[in-house]
């Protein structure tokens, strides 16, 4: 006899193993970025129908991106200690699932674009491909770090063609910042994995370069971006609130390095932590800035 209380526990279930897979939580990494092109190329309030659509279209994105690397790392993922608890690794979630969602996400984010506009549409088809290319970059070179930069990256151009079907030069400097930021966060995030990564012959900066050299680069990468999110915010003639959103990234920036100088241990709360809090504060004093 069918019980709609089982069914829907064990579609709660799911849900949380999927959501598990991809840490659908940690997508606030890429949304505040969209939005904020969003509130910028419209110079204001865009609407409640572009706000849900922009939503759903990033969390498309990057449940398709990391469904993806979930698929074809989960060789990896079952040797690695930090890793092989995950759905893909431990038998929660077969690779035919994850193929499906995968093709799912894709099939949402291609089909969100369509609505947004024509231009929205026509660059869905490489940013996915982008999107799939980060997956297997750790197998061939270090320059992973980078591309996955790239790969976040996108969201404020993603931004700016939702509303104005155009990519003005403020934007390559709001999305080369966020290229830098999350180049520089997962280069902290990488030296968890350093000793695995040599062992069984991924490419990672910690692993070729060591630990202190990894530092100094992410550091390097984080001044890059608040260079690149200073040029930003004059060219695009943002107010006072747009000074006070770049004084607290680098606040943020300062506070997420000396966490990991202080104790590697407390590498998750350096990079989740701070850089949720890093995103939503340079979202909320944008919105201020249209206030």
């Amino acid at each position: 006899m069918f019980k709609p209380s089982v069914f829907y526990h064990r579609f709660l279930d799911k849900l949380r193993v999927y959501s598990e897979l991809v840490l659908f939580q940690h997508t606030i990494f890429s949304i505040p970025f969209i939005l904020i092109a969003m509130l910028v190329a419209s110079k204001g309030w865009f609407g409640w129908d572009l706000l849900l659509l922009g939503i759903l279209a990033a969390t498309a994105a990057r449940n398709f991106a990391m469904g993806f690397n979930r698929f074809l790392d989960r060789d990896i993922d079952r040797l690695n200690p930090r890793t092989m608890s995950r759905p893909n690794a431990d038998g929660r979630l077969s690779s035919h699932a994850i193929l499906l969602f995968v093709i799912g996400n894709a099939t949402l984010f291609v089909g969100i674009a369509y609505l947004i506009n024509e231009m929205a549409f026509l660059l869905s088809f490489p940013i996915l491909g982008i999107l799939a290319t980060y997956s297997a970059m750790k197998r061939f070179s270090w320059f992973a770090h980078i591309f996955l930069g790239l790969c976040l990256g996108l969201a404020p151009m993603a931004g700016s063609v939702a509303i104005s079907e155009s990519i003005p030069l403020w934007t390559l400097y709001l999305s080369l910042g966020v290229m830098f930021w999350v180049a520089g966060f997962d280069l902290l995030y990488a030296l968890q994995d350093q000793e695995f990564d040599k062992a069984h012959g991924l490419f990672s900066i910690p692993a070729k370069f060591g630990t202190y050299t990894t530092l100094n680069i992410s550091r390097t990468f984080h001044l890059l971006t608040l260079v690149c999110w200073a040029f930003y915010t004059q060219e695009s003639q943002r107010g006072v609130f747009g000074m006070v959103a770049l004084m607290c990234a680098t606040l943020f920036l300062i506070w997420e390095h000396w966490l990991v100088h202080k104790d590697q241990k407390k590498i998750n709360k350096a990079l989740f932590t701070v850089n949720d809090y890093l995103g939503i504060f340079f979202l909320i004093f944008t919105s201020l800035d249209f206030l």
